[in-house]
């Protein structure tokens, strides 16, 4: 089987037409077409159907397709894993990582990697823990960029960072004017948290419980600066980083009071495959965000972890 019609039976049976995988392919619409024929011919079954104007897998189709996925992903692999080995200084580092890190910690990382390897590249994609965790364990990023340990049996972490978390109000709050709180304080106001499948959701319950309550969600959001603008506009309190910009907070901005009753820290920290062999650009980045944590924490007002080698 040719490798080029593979991929362009994959894009096909991702959603593109016909028309579009060949332009891809850099082929006329009826060689495709025929190649996809020759295809089916040789699989012994057919793989898609007409559907309206569009191709639908078949149930023989969709068998096919996870096995070609996997094929295709070894074989992407391979030709990268040779590509590096001739020419390591411009490999490709697919990075994942937290929405929440985007705006400090990833963008410090990259360029100090990328004043030592200017010629490297990244392919970034930024999410939830659950959906940057899958990325992981499918192999589609080499590196994942989170807060906390993801606890899964598969999966190697380093802690990087150690980051305070603060109690975030609005700025016609009772507690406003204070620097400090206690957390048990706020036990009977609405919190602002992000969902259930963001690990920050799980470490602010865990930390109230140890406070002596059970927060009351007031709102439910997808990411820290929603949080933040909702915790603002007087909705309720929450448990957040502080903002890592240097930039002057507005008057509507949330006011952030140290914690005292209870330690209201998240760990950051960077985690592989433990059993994949990482290639060698990728490697590298874990050994520099290992090196210069202690660089970033000076920078950014966080503490460096001890590492657990």
């Amino acid at each position: 089987m040719d490798v080029q019609v593979l991929r362009s039976f994959r894009t096909v049976a991702e959603g593109a037409t016909v028309t579009q995988a060949a332009a891809e392919a850099h082929l006329t619409q009826p060689a495709l077409s025929r190649a996809l024929r020759r295809l089916e011919r040789e699989v012994g079954a057919e793989l898609f159907q007409q559907v309206g104007r569009v191709l639908r897998l078949t149930p023989a189709g969709q068998v096919f397709k996870e096995h070609v996925d996997a094929v295709l992903d070894r074989l992407d692999q391979g030709l990268r894993a040779v590509r590096e080995t001739v020419s390591p200084e411009s490999g490709l580092i697919p990075l994942a990582f937290l929405h929440s890190l985007g705006t400090w910690l990833l963008p410090s990382l990259i360029t100090g990697y990328r004043e030592r390897f200017p010629l490297a590249r990244f392919e970034l994609r930024q999410g939830s823990e659950a959906v940057l965790l899958q990325a992981l364990l499918d192999g589609t990023a080499d590196l994942l960029l989170t807060a906390e340990d993801p606890g899964h049996p598969l999966v190697t972490w380093r802690r990087l960072l150690v980051e305070p978390l603060w109690l975030a109000v609005p700025p016609g709050h009772r507690l406003a004017q204070r620097r400090r709180a206690r957390l048990a304080e706020v036990a009977d106001e609405p919190f602002i948290m992000l969902r259930h499948e963001q690990g920050l959701r799980a470490v602010t319950e865990a930390l109230c419980r140890r406070s002596g309550f059970t927060p009351r969600a007031g709102f439910e959001g997808d990411e820290v600066a929603t949080l933040r603008g909702l915790v603002a506009a007087g909705l309720g309190v929450s448990l957040l980083p502080r903002p890592h910009s240097a930039a002057p907070a507005g008057r509507r901005a949330p006011r952030y009071l140290q914690v005292t009753d209870v330690e209201t820290t998240r760990d950051i920290g960077i985690a592989w495959l433990t059993s994949r062999t990482l290639p060698v650009n990728s490697r590298r980045f874990i050994d520099h965000a290992l090196d210069h944590a202690a660089a970033v924490a000076e920078q950014e007002h966080v503490h460096v972890a001890a590492q657990e080698q």
